[in-house]
């Protein structure tokens, strides 16, 4: 819920005697200054860049220019705290498919928060600061020049005459003394009509640059983007703790376990001949036996070929750990985002097992490549058909994880075969392949 601060001191009884007239005061100057130098940045570089085009220069400049509100906005935000205590947060934009400034162009372009954002600068530069500073100076700068008649009167005009805002001449005392109560009064209806003006300069604002209100239509779109970046920043969590745990296992427990097996061979080897040789060497068997689980359980956590060499090299260690022969034709000039990668990587492994238990198949394909901004694969088998993503093969869990990507896997699998599993995920690259 956003604060109402300002709105709730103008119905106080000590609101002139509080800061806040103060802060909307400072907000409106600050707006005007602002607005000016808006109007002025705008102004020059759309001629600039309009004289430049000619040499094709000018363009950048204007495409630039349609990215003047985004920073404007920013700094229309952290001036709405003089009459809103709290944060005002800015519209949702959607993170740029890949690092580099041109991929964050295309997604800022490509945003309705971006038009709106401009939307604001335009009006805030032609229109906006000129009312704030019309509002100050008949608000402010008026009442002030009324309630310094007296001193105007005995300062330049000899005590005996005073231009009032260069209109009216007064000439006695207590003419000026009255126009100073006069104005006085109005100083004081002025901190009302300041605070006034800025509450609702600051509701405009909250609209053009604000996050959206509940019950805007924006709104529902804000939260689905929120919810987007919240589960894949869990993704990318659970991401970075699989590699934290295989990484403690690869240095830590493996490690001990080929220690404690090098000891027992050792031993084994000292041992004469008898019961102890025997125990011995059943101990260093089953040494041996946990420390190829465990390693093929490590593998399974996050198998270091993934983040060395990247989704081609552990594809293809898949298939030659596949218990059905498998041909893999995967062209990937580069390396994909790291979530991308594993969850392409584990929804080809996890078709692969699935084949080898349940497909009869005597042959297992794995094709793909990088299309028009998606990662497309197609795991293919020719076994007996009839599998079902919905009876517990495991390929359900593989979709959520996929879809969290705002990717897509479809399984076709007819009785009597063949099965085809495909996967699509939108990605670009994080590096080329050397």
């Amino acid at each position: 819920m956003r604060s109402r601060d300002l709105w709730q001191a103008l119905s106080a009884r000590r609101y002139l005697l509080s800061a806040w007239p103060w802060r909307a005061t400072a907000y409106l100057l600050t707006g005007a200054v602002t607005g000016a130098a808006t109007l002025v940045g705008l102004a020059v570089a759309l001629v600039v860049g309009g004289a430049l085009t000619v040499v094709l220069v000018g363009l950048p400049l204007l495409l630039l220019t349609a990215l003047a509100g985004i920073p404007l906005a920013r700094l229309e935000r952290h001036r709405l705290r003089l009459v809103d205590r709290a944060p005002v947060p800015g519209r949702p934009v959607r993170e740029p498919p890949a690092t580099g400034p041109w991929p964050w162009l295309v997604t800022r372009l490509r945003e309705r928060a971006t038009w709106r954002e401009l939307g604001h600068a335009l009006l805030f530069a032609l229109l906006l600061w000129p009312l704030d500073a019309l509002v100050v100076a008949f608000a402010l700068a008026v009442p002030l020049h009324l309630a310094a008649t007296p001193l105007v009167m005995a300062t330049f005009g000899g005590g005996e005459e005073a231009k009032v805002l260069k209109q009216w001449t007064v000439t006695t005392w207590p003419t000026a003394c009255g126009v100073a109560v006069l104005g006085l009064l109005l100083l004081a209806l002025g901190g009302y009509a300041l605070g006034l003006a800025a509450g609702a300069r600051a509701e405009l604002a909250r609209v053009l640059v604000g996050a959206p209100r509940e019950g805007d239509p924006e709104a529902s779109e804000a939260r689905v983007v929120e919810l987007t970046r919240s589960r894949v920043r869990l993704v990318d969590a659970f991401e970075a703790e699989r590699r934290r745990i295989e990484r403690d296992l690869h240095d830590g427990a493996q490690q001990r376990l080929v220690a404690l097996t090098m000891s027992l061979g050792l031993a084994r080897l000292d041992a004469p001949p008898g019961p102890l040789a025997d125990q011995l060497a059943k101990a260093h068997g089953e040494a041996g036996e946990a420390l190829a689980e465990l390693r093929e359980l490590i593998h399974g956590i996050h198998p270091k070929v993934l983040a060395d060499y990247g989704l081609p090299a552990a594809v293809a260690d898949a298939a030659d750990r596949s218990a059905v022969p498998v041909d893999v034709a995967l062209e990937l000039p580069g390396r994909l985002p790291r979530a991308v990668e594993a969850a392409a990587y584990f929804v080809v492994r996890e078709a692969l097992a699935n084949i080898g238990r349940h497909s009869g198949a005597a042959r297992a394909e794995v094709t793909g490549g990088h299309r028009d901004g998606r990662l497309v694969l197609r795991v293919r088998d020719d076994g007996r058909g009839g599998a079902d993503a919905a009876a517990g093969s495991g390929l359900t869990g593989l979709a959520d994880r996929v879809s969290v990507l705002d990717g897509r896997l479809s399984l076709s699998s007819p009785p009597g075969g063949p099965t085809l599993l495909s996967v699509e995920i939108p990605c670009e690259w994080t590096e080329r392949f050397a």
